[in-house]
């Protein structure tokens, strides 16, 4: 292994760092993004149970805010319950605006990755090229040793550049849309929860326990 890196010249370096970052922001994306850390089930049915009972307290409010970052949007509802319902929304929308921030954390630096790593192995393969022809230009093609360690730089490098750049996008895709249907989710939990409380929406608990659909 360590042989063909070295075969691929100083540009493995760079497109080994990206695949070390990728790596990292996978698996810590796989992680904070899971459905339960982002929208625990009933949270809207506990808020109703709660506030049904005169209970909603702050330091109540402050649990469910810390709870989960579907708690956090609703916990800025909560905060205003008393105003009127479009108060209500605004401070849903503006925290919900800082909450698709967070749950978009590194999507630009994985998307960067899938995007520049094929090209450091374009550039890899350009290089090896260059190198082949200054070998033909200075000794002809009577020295096949040198030729091949020309085309082989250029080999390794496009298919490291491109053995990073696959997975990534491919990564890239699927947090874009999970994170897409947890907002969505997010903003139907949100709406309920306003609507209930304001009484345009029938507060029966089966409506208030919804679960979010399979992932």
């Amino acid at each position: 292994m360590f042989e063909i890196v070295q075969s691929g010249g100083w540009l493995m370096v760079p497109i080994i760092l990206c695949s070390i970052v990728a790596l990292a922001i996978i698996g810590e994306r796989l992680w904070s993004l899971q459905r339960k850390r982002i929208i625990p089930k009933h949270l809207v049915a506990q808020i109703w149970h709660l506030q049904s009972k005169g209970k909603l307290s702050s330091e109540q409010i402050g649990v469910v805010r810390n709870s989960s970052p579907l708690g956090q949007v609703l916990a800025s509802g909560l905060s205003n319950v008393n105003n009127s319902r479009e108060v209500m929304k605004e401070s849903i929308e503006e925290t919900g605006r800082h909450v698709v921030h967070e749950l978009e954390r590194y999507m630009n630096s994985l998307g960067t990755i899938a995007a520049i790593t094929p090209l450091l192995g374009l550039l890899g393969t350009v290089i090896g090229m260059i190198k082949v022809f200054s070998v033909i230009t200075s000794q002809g093609v009577g020295n096949p040793a040198v030729l091949a360690g020309g085309i082989s730089e250029a080999l390794i490098t496009t298919a490291a550049g491109l053995s990073v750049a696959i997975p990534a996008l491919m990564a890239h895709r699927y947090f874009r849309g999970l994170i897409d249907g947890l907002v969505v989710y997010m903003e139907q939990e949100a709406i309920k929860m306003v609507e209930v409380i304001h009484g345009e929406r029938e507060s029966d608990v089966a409506v208030l326990a919804s679960t979010p659909p399979s992932a």
